[in-house]
């Protein structure tokens, strides 16, 4: 199963050492799913942490060797997200989700993508992230 990480993902699993981002890890870790994130939003993961967090670096390099950075979705794709309410900061989220061929994109982004959750769009599940751990454990 392939999960597609929002950014706050990301930030959470290189911010915190506990809680449902690790437990997404290891289950990664464990070959129960792969993980994949785009450039997009590791970059706002990684301004996010740098302005809120303390001795990520660590954390995030050992997510990044088992995260796959795929490409950037075409603006067709990401005019498309629009149409589904998002705002332009997550739009290219949703599309590279897409892009990707992922089965899951998990946030915890509830203000932006909770119209959304528990919603498939073009074989993509939008899920919150305990629903994505839920759903790998399957």
């Amino acid at each position: 199963m392939k999960v597609f990480l929002d950014a706050n993902v990301v930030f959470s699993a290189a911010h915190q050492r506990e809680g449902r981002a690790q437990s997404l890890l290891l289950l990664a870790r464990a070959g129960r799913c792969d993980l994949m994130v785009s450039a997009h939003a590791l970059e706002e993961a990684r301004r996010n942490l740098t302005r809120k967090s303390h001795s990520f670096d660590k954390r995030l390099a050992d997510l990044l060797p088992m995260t796959e950075v795929v490409a950037e979705a075409p603006a067709p794709l990401v005019a498309w997200a629009l149409e589904h309410g998002l705002p332009l900061k997550d739009a290219p989220i949703l599309a590279a989700a897409v892009h990707a061929n992922a089965d899951i994109l998990a946030t915890g982004d509830l203000r932006d993508f909770g119209h959304l959750f528990g919603k498939s769009l073009r074989g993509i599940r939008i899920l919150s992230l305990a629903k994505a751990i839920e759903a790998v454990l399957g």
